[in-house]
C-alpha cells in the first residue's frame, strides 16, 4: 500500500504509524524507565518518583499552553514538528542510551522532561490536525480515523512494553537497543506524515480560533470534557493498583507482563470494530455499549481470588474490548465538536490532554490514601480488611465510575451523523 493517498495525503495508515510512534513514548516510558535508573545508576525509588510527581504537575501547567502554541504555530507546523520530533528522539537516546553525563536522577528528570514535553506538543498537533483530516472525509471521518489511530497507539503500547524484555535475550543493552528501535520507528512516522501538516498550514482567522475560555463555555465541548475526565479515571486507577491486584489477591507474580499486553492487545484488535460499528450504528450508541461492557467486566473481577489467572485473563480480554471503544470513540466525538467550532482544534485538544493526564494524578489522590487507612501493605501480610478494601478500589469503584460516565454520555445531546 502506498504511503501517500491519491489526493496527495498520508493514507490513514500513517495516522496510525504515528499513533503508534507516540505510545511508545508515553505509558511505557512510566514502566520501563525508574526501574532502568535503580538497575542501571542506583537512584533511590523516592527520588525517582519525586522527579515523576514534579513531572506530571509541569503537565498540568504546559498542556493548555503547548495548545496555545500548537495554534499559533499552524503555518509553520510542519517544521515546529519536525523539530520537537527530533527533540522527543535525543531525549529517548539519552534516557535509555547515553550514560548520564552528570548526577543520574538530574539526567534523568532533564531526558525526562524533554521528552514528555515533545510528546505532548507532537500529541497536540496529531490529533488537531486529525480533526481537520477528519471532518474532510465526510461522514463517519472522525471515527475511521481514530479506528487506525488508536488502534496504532494500542499496539505501539504493546511493542513498547514488550520489547526491552524480548530485547534482553539477544542484546547484551536491550533498553538501548529499544532507544535506537525508537529512532528508527520516529524517522519512518514523521516522513510518512510529513505532508500532512502542510496540508493544514493556512492561517486561520482570530476569530476563527477558539480561545480556551470559548471551548470552556460550549456546553457540549464542556460535558464531554467531563466525560472524558470521569471515564478514564477507572482505567487509571486499575492501571495504578494493577500489580498490588495481582501480586495480593492473584498471587500471580511474574504474569503481570503478559497480562497487561493481553489487556491492550484485546484493544488494539477490537478498535477497528468499534469504529465499523459506530459507522453503522452511531458513535454514541456503540460507545455506551463499549462503556457497559467494560463496566461489567469490573463486577466480575470481585470474584476472584488466588490461582484465578486464567478467569483473569479471560476479563482482561473483555475490558480490553472496553477500552478500545473508549480510546477509538470518545476522541473522536470530541474531535468532530471542535471541527464544529473552528478549524483549529490544537487548544481544544491542549484541553484534552490536561483532562486525560490528570485522571492519573486523581487516581492516585483517591486509592493511596484510602489502601493508607485500610491498613494495607505493598509485599507485606494483610489482613481481610485490607484485601477487600482494595478489592473495592481495583473493581468496585471503577465500575461505578464508568456507569456515572456512561450516564454523562446519555444525557449529552450530540447530533448522530455517524461521526
Amino acid at each position: 500500500m502506498s504511503a501517500i493517498a491519491r489526493d496527495g495525503a498520508p493514507a490513514l495508515w500513517g495516522y496510525g504509524l504515528f499513533g503508534g510512534l507516540l505510545a511508545m513514548a508515553g505509558l511505557p516510558i512510566y514502566i520501563h524507565a525508574p526501574k532502568f535508573y535503580v538497575d542501571e545508576y542506583t537512584v533511590s525509588l523516592a527520588a525517582l518518583g519525586t522527579v515523576l510527581f514534579v513531572l506530571r504537575g509541569l503537565d498540568f501547567v504546559q498542556d493548555p499552553a503547548l495548545g496555545w502554541l500548537a495554534a499559533r504555530l499552524r503555518r509553520t507546523r510542519a517544521q515546529a514538528v519536525a523539530i520537537a520530533g527530533m527533540l522527543m528522539v535525543l531525549a529517548m537516546l539519552a534516557l535509555f542510551a547515553i550514560p548520564p553525563a552528570f548526577a543520574p536522577i538530574l539526567w534523568f528528570a532533564l531526558s525526562l522532561t524533554v521528552l514528555f514535553s515533545a510528546y505532548s506538543f507532537l500529541t497536540i498537533c496529531f490529533y488537531a490536525t486529525g480533526t481537520a483530516r477528519g471532518a474532510e472525509l465526510g461522514a463517519g471521518g472522525h471515527v475511521r480515523l481514530a479506528g487506525w489511530r488508536e488502534t496504532g497507539a494500542l499496539l505501539g503500547v504493546c511493542v513498547a512494553a514488550a520489547a526491552p524484555v524480548t530485547l534482553a535475550g539477544v542484546l547484551a543493552q536491550p533498553f538501548a537497543g529499544f532507544a535506537l528501535g525508537f529512532v528508527g520507528v520516529a524517522a519512518l512516522a514523521l516522513w510518512v506524515m510529513r505532508a500532512e501538516w502542510t496540508r493544514y498550514a493556512a492561517p486561520v482567522a482570530d476569530a476563527a480560533t477558539p480561545r480556551l475560555r470559548d471551548i470552556v463555555a460550549d456546553a457540549t465541548a464542556r460535558r464531554l470534557l467531563l466525560i472524558a475526565l470521569v471515564n478514564a479515571l477507572p482505567v487509571a486507577i486499575t492501571s495504578t493498583l494493577f500489580l498490588f491486584y495481582a501480586e495480593t489477591v492473584l498471587q500471580a507474580a511474574g504474569w503481570e507482563g503478559p497480562l497487561l499486553i493481553l489487556l491492550f492487545l484485546s484493544a488494539a484488535a477490537t478498535a477497528p470494530l468499534w469504529a465499523r460499528l459506530a459507522q453503522q450504528f452511531g458513535a454514541r450508541r456503540v460507545l455506551m455499549a463499549g462503556m457497559g461492557l467494560a463496566a461489567c467486566s469490573f463486577v466480575f473481577v470481585l470474584m476472584l481470588g488466588p490461582g484465578d489467572i486464567a478467569l483473569f485473563a479471560l476479563i482482561c480480554v473483555v475490558s480490553g474490548a472496553g477500552i478500545g471503544a473508549d480510546l477509538t470513540l470518545l476522541p473522536a466525538l470530541f474531535a468532530r465538536r471542535m471541527a464544529e467550532l473552528s478549524p483549529e482544534a490544537a487548544q481544544g485538544f491542549g484541553l484534552w490532554a490536561f483532562v486525560t493526564k490528570a485522571t492519573l494524578a486523581l487516581a492516585a489522590l483517591i486509592v493511596f490514601p484510602a489502601l493508607d487507612l485500610a491498613g494495607f501493605s505493598a509485599g507485606g501480610a494483610n489482613p481481610d480488611s485490607a484485601i477487600l478494601a482494595l478489592m473495592l478500589l481495583y473493581a468496585a469503584l471503577p465500575s461505578v465510575l464508568k456507569l456515572l460516565a456512561l450516564v454523562l454520555l446519555a444525557r449529552t445531546p450530540l447530533t448522530e451523523n455517524r461521526a
